[in-house]
């Protein structure tokens, strides 16, 4: 089994600590709180993914002695793009651990936190000066500093209503409001910023900063997968039976009829059926990945992983792919698997890290563990 890694929290913090006291409330500084992180990766490793097929990166430059002219180019970027920046320039990278599956092992430090929550983890590779401007995200956010130092300033809280910079292709405010937080981070260093906090990074030096991300669904993305789930049930198909009083004008829809609608709505989530389809809909829904699998191997056969393994390689999780447990049901990148006893013991050794060598697998197991590194949810190490 491999080490787990140390939780990216300060000593003096428990989980339970921060989960009450910062968690989506205020931020954090975490000294020296992701060491492992230090020396991963330099800026030439970013700069030479970001122009590869395949790879979701953002260049974003800002224009000399202009705080508020900004230029976005999406991926695919090519050397060009990178040889013909002005002075000011940040490339981001998103969906990362697909393509390290080192980097992925470093989301076992935030395991504090529910690992359905886990977005992808991002790059931001920038010189001196470089920077997104000053913004707010939705989502929950530990910003590791990789390699060289940036410097962060946090602000006020956002909501929906406060402004953004117009007529520029990246949200920027304009107002930080009073600084809450104003200092350097060192490789290693880690900052929680929960979401909507206001905050601006400028790169001291040449640097790497990696955003771990944590969200939740929205209510629109939860009820488009309950109505997914919802079609599979064929009883729902039947128009509904509704009490009926005479209406004086028979072209109207009366509340009395959209109240009668929206309570057999409401019965059916409150019912037996209803809880199976919205467990369902939300198990498949946060396993999903929002990002393509990256393929490193051809298909193996059960016998070509046979002799991978016997040549002394083994065979771990993927950390880009999503496992998500709801009771005894196993969701795997937004699908809804069935496993055997054996197979579900082995799934559990996987998620819990262990290294999985010739002699744990049966024949039937190999056959098992070959279809799964096929499908992108181990990787041979």
């Amino acid at each position: 089994m491999n080490d787990k890694l140390p939780f990216c929290l300060p000593n003096d913090i428990t989980p339970q600590i921060f989960l009450a006291e910062y968690w989506q409330k205020k931020p954090l500084l975490i000294k020296q709180g992701l060491p492992a992180l230090v020396g991963m990766f330099e800026p030439t490793d970013v700069l030479d993914l970001a122009v590869q097929e395949g790879v979701s990166a953002r260049l974003i430059t800002q224009k000399d002695g202009n705080p508020n002219e900004w230029t976005l180019k999406n991926s695919p970027l090519s050397e060009h793009d990178l040889q013909n920046t002005p002075k000011l320039w940040t490339i981001l990278v998103q969906n990362l651990e697909a393509w390290s599956p080192e980097l992925g092992e470093l989301w076992q430090a935030f395991d504090f936190i529910p690992k359905w929550q886990q977005d992808d983890i991002m790059v931001s590779v920038a010189p001196v000066g470089g920077s997104v401007g000053a913004h707010y995200d939705e989502y929950d956010v530990f910003l590791a500093q990789g390699y060289g130092q940036r410097r962060w300033q946090l602000g006020k809280m956002c909501d929906e209503n406060t402004p953004f910079v117009e007529g520029q292709p990246i949200r920027l405010l304009d107002d930080m409001g009073e600084l809450i937080f104003d200092e350097v981070l060192e490789a290693g260093d880690v900052l929680y910023v929960p979401p909507r906090l206001s905050h601006h990074g400028i790169a001291q030096n040449d640097c790497l900063t990696f955003s771990f991300g944590f969200r939740r669904p929205n209510m629109v993305q939860i009820l488009d997968e309950v109505a997914d789930v919802a079609t599979g049930e064929q009883s729902l198909f039947s128009p509904l039976t509704l009490p009926q009083a005479l209406q004086t004008n028979a072209y109207e829809l009366s509340h009395e009829s959209i109240l009668a609608i929206k309570n057999k709505l409401i019965d059916l989530l409150n019912s037996d059926k209803g809880n199976t389809i919205i467990t369902q809909a939300i198990s498949e829904l946060v396993s999903k990945r929002q990002y393509e699998m990256i393929a490193f191997e051809d298909e193996l056969s059960s016998d070509e992983l046979s002799e991978r393994l016997q040549n002394g390689e083994c065979l771990m999780i993927n950390p880009a792919s999503r496992f998500v447990l709801q009771d005894d049901n196993w969701y795997i990148n937004g699908e809804n698997v069935y496993f055997t006893d054996d197979e579900r013991l082995l799934i559990t050794r996987f998620t819990n890290n262990d290294a999985i060598l010739f002699d744990d697998l049966t024949d039937d197991l190999l056959m098992s563990a070959a279809t799964w590194l096929n499908e992108h949810w181990l990787i041979l190490i």
